[in-house]
């Protein structure tokens, strides 16, 4: 059937070559100088080395990845999450060299990576977004007029960043100036855009997402609400679903509405349309991810749909043999992602070489890793080492299964916040439903310092 290219590294590079293998393609895989021993090179049939440890000089680098697609003849490239998955010049270098990207298209890409177009075109559809600028920051006098108008405290965001990045709150106008002067100069080397805007940052609120997938007949299926409120520094911690503590009618309503901007954009593909919830039950749009996403496991735990499966399909000019009616999510599931990191040392990540490793397991209890014994972690790449999902017929059972495969999780050699993951998920305001976007910081964090747990 053909060759996949897995333009990624660690435990999505594994979860992808899972799936390739259960629809008959051959895999790729690519790693730096570094990696040369990881774990998802072992897994793929075929191995090639892109260049040094450095992410620019590898996994960031679409000249060596396509240039080992074309000695592979692969037929597809599947991008993963971060690495190139949302850069569209990446895209259309596979057009051009006849590779088909298994991802939305450039356009796509380019229109919602940059917020603020995505933004301002929404907005004028009448998708309900945060109060604050329709451009870029370019000069403070206008800006802080705004500032003035929707009130303090605002978010400085970046028009190009993503994964938790490029994101200022300014509490006070007289730091205004200062913050976009520091977050600019940031966001223009990590992102290479220097763009800013300015949206009334809303406090205790809830991250609350819906996973879609879309073909290229007009076929959108939306698969369930994930929450991803548990979050350190915008980076999120862990994710369950279907929403918890937002009523079914809400959920309903966050569907249709992501149904309703997927076929506004005739976007393909898997995407993830992603809105924050007030108390009172007000939501606004704030991004689409064009890219799988981290927490994709939790969706596919409780529709039984396997999205790397969907995303092939749909690049396969398949259609999608699913109409919204057919998903009903049953049950319920909680993903804890498992990084190098020590949380008592502000989360500072953590390297060195994983000497002992013991996978939980069991019915309702899935470990999608890209580590094993002797697995070294390395300070050029993100710290995630693992995600553990746990998933049942209620939302109190599944808490349960987390906090005995945590219990079962054993990582020797490294830091982790696997004892930071036990401590929420044992927190009665995580079993009550009770917590929003900064809870962990406010409640968990520094309760779980103070406490020396």
């Amino acid at each position: 059937m053909g060759r996949v290219l897995i333009a990624n590294r660690g435990e999505i590079a594994v979860r992808i070559i899972r799936t390739c293998r259960k629809l008959g393609y051959e895999t790729v895989a690519v790693y730096s100088e570094a990696d040369a021993d990881s774990l998802h090179c072992r897994m793929a049939d075929y191995r090639a080395c892109i260049g040094a440890a450095e992410l620019r000089s590898s996994y960031l680098n679409p000249d060596a990845i396509l240039a080992v697609a074309a000695a592979y003849d692969v037929w597809a490239i599947h991008p993963g999450f971060g690495m190139l998955s949302e850069n569209p010049e990446f895209r259309r270098a596979c057009d051009k060299e006849g590779i088909v990207y298994i991802g939305p298209g450039a356009d796509t890409i380019e229109l919602l990576g940059n917020k603020i177009h995505a933004r301002t075109l929404l907005s004028q559809n009448v998708i309900p977004v945060i109060p604050g600028s329709d451009g870029p920051v370019r000069d403070i006098g206008r800006a802080l007029e705004l500032v003035d108008s929707i009130g303090c405290p605002v978010l400085l965001k970046a028009a190009c960043g993503g994964g938790g990045c490029g994101m200022r709150v300014v509490r006070d106008p007289s730091d205004f100036a200062a913050a976009c002067r520091v977050l600019g100069k940031e966001v223009k080397q990590a992102f290479g855009d220097a763009d800013l805007f300015v949206e009334k940052y809303l406090e205790n609120v809830r991250h609350i997402e819906v996973q879609i997938i879309a073909d290229h007949f007009g076929h959108v299926v939306p698969l369930a609400t994930r929450d991803c409120s548990l979050q350190i520094r915008s980076k999120k911690v862990i994710e369950e679903g279907p929403a918890f503590a937002v009523s079914e009618e809400l959920r309903r309503e966050l569907e249709q509405n992501a149904v309703g901007i997927v076929r506004l954009l005739g976007y393909t593909n898997a995407g993830t349309v992603e809105f924050l919830v007030d108390g009172d039950g007000n939501y606004y749009f704030i991004e689409m991810n064009t890219r799988l996403q981290v927490e994709h496991p939790v969706s596919e735990a409780i529709t039984g749909v396997d999205i790397v499966e969907a995303q092939i399909r749909v690049a396969e000019n398949e259609r999608i043999l699913l109409e919204p009616g057919d998903i009903m999510s049953q049950g319920h599931a909680i993903e804890c992602r498992i990084n190098a990191q020590d949380p008592a040392n502000h989360f500072f990540p953590s390297t060195g070489v994983i000497k002992g490793l013991t996978i939980p397991s069991g019915i309702g209890v899935r470990v999608d890793s890209g580590v094993a014994a002797g697995s070294r972690v390395l300070s050029f790449y993100d710290g995630m080492l693992m995600k553990i999902i746990t998933s049942a017929l209620t939302r109190d059972m599944c808490v349960r299964l987390m906090n005995l495969a945590l219990s079962e999780l054993s990582i020797e050699g490294v830091q982790t916040n696997l004892d930071f993951c036990r401590y929420i998920v044992n927190h009665e305001d995580f079993i009550s439903g009770n917590y929003s976007t900064q809870w962990v910081e406010r409640v968990a964090h520094p309760g779980y310092l103070e406490g020396g747990l």
